[in-house]
């Protein structure tokens, strides 16, 4: 797959789970949890311990069902590190040229983190593929709806301590997606479920 194809895919659902574990085992639970409930994108924060073992497992495991990336990649080593392990994506906190650059050798989509307009224009000259706006705690969705008037072109990906209750606002301002961890993921199996249909049928509705 080209870039634009993997990255219109993990953005397809305009959800994705961001995954940050005290161990192994429990991120691979909580992936398991989302993909059988219908989540098609998630990814696997480089905090979580073995962390790009947990990669190459669900990337096997899932094939081309879903589109399983790599977060919290800081700099060129983790980037070659998390392509190697089989990541569709990278997500990055920060704007590191390294990163995107290493991504695009290996036709991998990187979406760094920006939090002005600034920024956001300097990772699109870059050559980024989203934008991740990250805490989001730290902005609003109007925030979104002002940067895209005057730069209508910024895909925005808003991540970090994002509700199910709010994720909708942020799409309907602008937002290409929204990233979302323990508010999705709370709950045993069936309110996993039922959960992430309500969100996806909300979220279809306010793109």
């Amino acid at each position: 797959m080209y870039r634009w194809e993997i990255t219109r895919a993990a953005l397809a659902q305009r959800v994705f789970a961001t995954i940050r574990s005290e161990s192994y085992d429990q991120a691979a639970a909580t992936a398991d949890t989302l993909l059988s409930a219908g989540l098609t994108t998630l990814e696997i924060s480089l905090t979580t311990p073995f962390a790009l073992e947990a990669v190459t497992t669900l990337v096997r495991e899932v094939g081309d069902d879903a589109v399983i990336g790599a977060g919290t990649v800081l700099d060129e080593v983790s980037a070659r590190m998390a392509i190697d392990a089989g990541a569709r994506f990278l997500l990055s906190p920060n704007l590191e040229e390294s990163v995107l650059r290493t991504g695009h050798r290996y036709g991998i989509p990187v979406f760094p983190g920006v939090a002005t307009p600034t920024e956001a224009v300097r990772a699109m000259e870059l050559g980024a593929d989203a934008l991740t706006l990250y805490p989001a705690t730290a902005f609003t969705p109007a925030w979104v709806g002002d940067v895209r008037a005057i730069i209508p072109q910024a895909a925005l990906l808003p991540i970090g301590g994002i509700t199910v209750s709010q994720a909708p606002d942020w799409v309907a301002a602008g937002a290409v997606a929204v990233g979302m961890g323990s508010a999705l993921t709370d709950g045993d199996r069936s309110t996993v479920t039922k959960r992430l249909t309500e969100l996806l049928d909300r979220l279809a509705d306010s793109s």
